[in-house]
């Protein structure tokens, strides 16, 4: 029996093996064929086109790479502010869910069953097309002023494309985060809330306190597919023209005809992303399950 599972894995290891192969000659066969051959020289040239959304300084006779690296921060910028407010959303949507008051219950209901039946990608045109570019130029108060050209919050000038994605990606991702997160209140004992109950805790200390600390080891496994997913829907930006990583990386291989090396460019730019953020939530998962024995 040992001996089947060895041959059965290195059967599998062999067909693996044989299609990278196979794909690592098609790869040269077509390199010879266009006579470009593999490089990555033309990232020194001028990209010769402009951005509308720039994190740093960039003209466009700065090099792809310059305009590379911008698109990175675009989508970096977009992607951690995503994070941020879709875990608030998520957690205020899914303690609703589980909340005593029906009003609540009912309303996070309705946003979570109606957002996770809508395509992200229709919602970004909702949010670009409806909301944002319909703004009338309207100051609320002295720090924030609304337009259809932008919105300007705390002497933070945010573009309409920005703010689409952003809200895009935060109310779509919040309603799927809301799901895990009234999953893992459900899964901590009745128990724990008659306890709390008992000492005289009103219910939002007492979920604050005493219940989500111990959902915790339940949701953020979960929680790190739905930080994933974020990052990967981003790409989705060059819908509404916001110039993440995504979008400029097309503009480049349509220039340069350089699709291979934009793609693997891409490719690990993401793969490094990803990591990050999986690294990241199994060191806060750590984190936690340690605290959570310690305190047993």
């Amino acid at each position: 029996m040992r001996h089947r599972r060895l041959l059965l894995q290195v059967g599998v290891a062999g067909v693996l093996f044989g299609l990278l192969a196979l794909l690592v000659n098609n790869l040269a066969v077509n390199l010879i064929r266009t006579g470009l051959g593999l490089g990555f020289g033309w990232l020194g040239r001028p990209a010769g086109f402009a951005l509308a959304e720039t994190a740093l300084p960039y003209a466009p006779s700065d090099s792809y790479l310059w305009a590379l690296t911008i698109g990175w921060l675009n989508s970096l910028k977009v992607i951690v502010a995503g994070l941020v407010l879709a875990t608030i959303l998520g957690v205020a949507a899914g303690a609703a869910r589980s909340s005593g008051n029906r009003l609540l219950r009912s309303l996070a209901g309705g946003y979570v069953a109606l957002i996770r039946q809508v395509p992200l990608l229709l919602q970004l045109l909702f949010w670009y097309f409806v909301a944002f570019l319909g703004l009338p130029a309207a100051p609320i108060g002295g720090l924030i002023r609304l337009s259809n050209q932008g919105i300007q919050l705390l002497g933070l000038n945010l573009s309409v494309e920005f703010c689409a994605v952003l809200v895009g990606l935060t109310v779509f991702t919040g309603a799927s985060i809301a799901e895990i997160v009234r999953g893992g209140i459900n899964a901590v004992s009745r128990g724990q809330w008659e306890a709390f109950r008992s000492l005289g805790l009103g219910e939002g200390l007492g979920l604050r306190r005493i219940v989500l600390p111990q959902a915790l080891p339940a949701i953020l496994p979960a929680l790190t597919s739905q930080y994933l997913n974020l990052a990967k829907n981003s790409t989705l930006a060059i819908a509404v023209g916001y110039a993440d990583l995504y979008a400029v990386s097309d503009t480049t291989i349509t220039q340069t005809g350089r699709a291979i090396e934009g793609f693997l460019l891409l490719l690990l730019s993401f793969l490094l992303l990803n990591l990050l953020i999986s690294g990241g939530m199994a060191a806060f998962n750590s984190a936690v399950l340690g605290r959570l024995n310690r305190s047993r």
